[in-house]
């Protein structure tokens, strides 16, 4: 999943659920900064914090291949 749907998805399933960042952030045990962070599509997150968020929304991040198109070419 790249940043970018990473973050679309916890804000679109955010607002589906009709909450806001705070109620987030208090359902889930993160701070409202994270969440913001999060959303904002910081590229630096911790993982774990980003597995606690997502697992509210019944989702997991887990290993994958990166598409080829999404490899970074020096």
């Amino acid at each position: 999943m790249a940043q970018r749907d990473l973050s679309d998805f916890v804000k679109g399933e955010r607002k589906k659920n009709s909450l806001t960042q705070e109620d987030l952030a208090r359902m889930t045990g993160v701070g409202l900064r994270f969440i913001r962070e999060l959303e904002q599509g910081k590229p630096s997150l911790r993982m774990d914090k980003v597995n606690q968020v997502l697992e509210a929304f019944g989702a997991r991040l887990i290993p994958g291949p990166i598409p080829k198109g999404d490899l970074n070419e020096s």
